[in-house]
C-alpha cells in the first residue's frame, strides 16, 4: 500500500479492503472525509476506463489560456519552429520580466503530464533572468500550441507488459551561448511513458559521440532509479532494460573495455554504463534517428516528426479519444470564442 500526504490523502493498494480498513483507522485518529476514487489531485485530472488510466492537465491549461487573455488565441500545430535557435541576448528586452517568470513556471509544472513541451519549457528556462522580447514570442507560440491540445495527457495501458524500455538521446552544442548539449530521454514501462527529461548537460563535450555517452549514463541512472521504486513496490523486473540509442559511437565506448586517449576524460561516465551492462541491468541497442523516440526532448521538430514521436509515445486526448459522453462534445467547445467561463460551464452542463 501507498500513502500520499499532501494536504489531501492518496491512496493506492491491490486490496481494497486493506484501503477500508485504512481509512477506518484515519477517520478514528484525524476525522477524514472520503472523496472517493481520485479524479481530481493539484490540478492533475485521472479518468479511467477499460483501456487504463489517463492523467491530464485540461483545467490547469485552460486556467493559463484565460490568465493571459489568449483563450481566443490563434491555434498552433507544434510549440516551437524548427530552426528556432534562442540566445540571450537577441532582441530588446521585454517589459515585464517578471509576468515571462510566472508564465515559465506555470509551463514547467505543465509538463508533469505534457513530455510534448519538456524541451519547450527546458529553452525558456534560461533567460528567465533577463527575458527578451523573442523568448516571450516564444513563450506564446507554446500558449497557442496549447490552445490547441488542452487535453493531451498520459495514457497508462492496461495491457502494458512490465518491461522497462528507454531511449537516449542528445544534440550536440545544442545551447550557443554555452556551447553545451542537451540530454533527453524517455522511459516506457511497456507502453506507458513514465519517465522523461530534457536538460542541458553539466559540462561542454568535444564530440557528439561524448555527448550521446553522456547521454546513456544519465538514462542509466535513471533506469536504475526506477528499478528501486519498482522493488519497492514489489514489482519483480528480473530482466534487463532495453536502451536504445542512434550513437553507433556511444555504444562502441559502452562495449569496449579500453580506454582511449579521447575517452579518459569521461572515464566515470564510461565506468558507469560498462558496470551495468557487465550486470546485465541495461541492454544496449542501436536504433536509427528517424525512430528514436527521445529525439524530440533534445530539439524543437517540424509537425510531421514531432505529432509521428507524440503517437509512438502514446500521448492522447481522452476528451477526443473517448466515445460519446459530454467529454467528446465539451472538446469542440473548447475552440469556440466564448465570452467567459461561466457561459462555458453552462454549455457543458447543457449538454
Amino acid at each position: 500500500m501507498a500513502l500520499i500526504v499532501y494536504v489531501e490523502v492518496l491512496l493506492a493498494s491491490d486490496s481494497l479492503q486493506d484501503i477500508e480498513l485504512l481509512k477506518k483507522f484515519l477517520d478514528e485518529q484525524f476525522t477524514i472525509k472520503d472523496l472517493g476514487p481520485l479524479k481530481y489531485f493539484l490540478g492533475l485530472e485521472v479518468a479511467r476506463s477499460h483501456t487504463g488510466i489517463s492523467l491530464c492537465q485540461r483545467k490547469y491549461t485552460l486556467d493559463i489560456l484565460q490568465d493571459t487573455s489568449l483563450i481566443g488565441s490563434k491555434p498552433a500545430a507544434f510549440p516551437m519552429e524548427s530552426n528556432l535557435k534562442l540566445a540571450i541576448d537577441d532582441s530588446e528586452p521585454y517589459e515585464d520580466p517578471s509576468s515571462y517568470r510566472k508564465l515559465v513556471g506555470k509551463l514547467l509544472y505543465l509538463t508533469i503530464t505534457r513530455p510534448d513541451i519538456a524541451h519547450s519549457g527546458q529553452v525558456l528556462s534560461q533567460f528567465l533572468a533577463k527575458p527578451t522580447v523573442n523568448h516571450h514570442k516564444a513563450a506564446i507560440r507554446v500558449l497557442r500550441y496549447l490552445k490547441a491540445t488542452p487535453g493531451h495527457g498520459l495514457l497508462f495501458s492496461s495491457s502494458s507488459e512490465l518491461q522497462l524500455k528507454a531511449f537516449s538521446d542528445s544534440d550536440w552544442v545544442g545551447c550557443i551561448d554555452t556551447r553545451k548539449s542537451i540530454t533527453g530521454f524517455a522511459v516506457f514501462l511497456g507502453n506507458s511513458l513514465i519517465s522523461w527529461k530534457s536538460k542541458k548537460q553539466a559540462t561542454i563535450s568535444r564530440s557528439s559521440a561524448e555527448a550521446e555517452y553522456r547521454a546513456l549514463a544519465t538514462t542509466t541512472c535513471e533506469i536504475q532509479w526506477l528499478l528501486h521504486a519498482l522493488q519497492d513496490l514489489q514489482i519483480d523486473h528480473s530482466q534487463p532494460t532495453l536502451l536504445y540509442t542512434d550513437s553507433k559511437s556511444a555504444m562502441s565506448i559502452a562495449t569496449n573495455l579500453v580506454q582511449h586517449e579521447r575517452t579518459k576524460h569521461i572515464q566515470i561516465d564510461c565506468h558507469l554504463v560498462r558496470e551495468k551492462l557487465q550486470e546485465k541491468l541495461i541492454k544496449l541497442f542501436y536504433i536509427p534517428s528517424q525512430l528514436q523516440l527521445a529525439d524530440i526532448f533534445t530539439k524543437p521538430l517540424g509537425s510531421l516528426p514531432f505529432h509521428h514521436t507524440l503517437r509512438k509515445m502514446n500521448i492522447i486526448d481522452i476528451h477526443v479519444h473517448l466515445e460519446g459522453g459530454c467529454w467528446s462534445i465539451a472538446s469542440h467547445i473548447d475552440n469556440m470564442e466564448l465570452k467567459s467561463k461561466v457561459e462555458k460551464a453552462k454549455i457543458v452542463n447543457e449538454i
